[in-house]
């Protein structure tokens, strides 16, 4: 598999599966290399995947990112390379350690040490034994790395790092860390609006879900913002630097500082301007087409 530039990221849980597929095969039809979809509470990452190669001709399907803690690494073995061989080597797969609220506060799980887990279970994958057909090419990997140790992980034992919310500064770091070959898969959340008051109200809808989270809010202290730049909502600072907001050339200047950081692939997520969180804010995926 190669790795096209430009990708969208996007959650489907809250539309029905019909709808889903129509919408990618809309942003299939755009001309976007891949589509991300995440797993939380929802849908299995693997079954929608499934569901959603299965309706595509050339779109790459990305988990971005499987939850470790949700499956055995035998099972995610065996999902990716069957989703892979399935779909003529079209499936990327994107797994994270996650946040210890969600696994152990959600779903009862323990949850243990980030980087030494993610080894461990990253070694147990390499082990596992694989009966069914192959698919014709080794399948890539990628691990959710925001801090140095998970970056340097991904170095030493994946194809990449699909670093989420972050900036193009967090970018040149993580390619220091990864080494000029491995790829860099990054998340860029995009808001297709001029007004600053607007724009940022929108993006803090969305920053409130992740700024209770340990694992982002450790890696934003880590890029040099305080603790106050985090509270309610997100300081102005904090939104301009993680959110690309304004016209579509203001956006485009900030997906190329990504790429000239360092970056092999970004994939988008649109934020829609009028606040609603599931309501996929098309007029940006088309400005924002490669």
């Amino acid at each position: 598999m190669q790795i096209g530039k430009l990708g969208v990221w996007y959650f489907f849980d809250q539309y029905p599966a019909a709808l889903a597929a129509d919408h990618t095969k809309r942003i299939e039809a755009l001309g976007y290399d891949t589509l991300w979809i995440p797993e939380t509470v929802g849908r299995n990452p693997m079954v929608l995947a499934s569901w959603l190669l299965a309706n595509t001709r050339n779109l790459k399907i990305a988990t971005g990112i499987a939850n470790i803690y949700h499956r055995e690494p035998g099972v995610t073995v065996c999902s990716q390379k069957a989703l892979a061989e399935q779909s003529d080597n079209r499936f990327l797969l994107g797994i994270g350690v996650s946040h210890k609220p969600l696994v152990e506060g959600v779903r009862g799980l323990r949850y243990g040490p980030p980087v030494a887990t993610m080894s461990d279970y990253l070694d147990k994958m390499e082990q596992a034994p694989y009966q069914g057909i192959p698919p014709s090419e080794d399948p890539p990997t990628v691990i959710a790395a925001l801090g140095p140790k998970m970056l340097e992980l991904a170095r030493e034992k994946c194809t990449g790092a699909h670093p989420y919310f972050v900036s193009p500064e967090h970018t040149a770091m993580a390619r220091k860390k990864l080494g000029p070959d491995k790829w860099l898969c990054v998340e860029q959340k995009v808001v297709l609006e001029t007004d600053a008051d607007t724009a940022r109200a929108a993006a803090r809808g969305v920053a409130q879900i992740y700024l209770g989270l340990p694992n982002y809010r450790n890696n934003w202290l880590r890029m040099g913002f305080t603790a106050s730049d985090l509270e309610n909502g997100g300081s102005d600072a904090f939104i301009d630097a993680t959110f690309a907001w304004g016209g579509v050339d203001t956006i485009n200047a900030r997906l190329q500082a990504h790429f000239d950081a360092g970056a092999d692939h970004v994939c988008i997520q649109p934020v829609n301007p009028n606040g609603q969180f599931g309501d996929l804010h098309w007029e940006a995926l088309e400005a924002l087409v490669p």
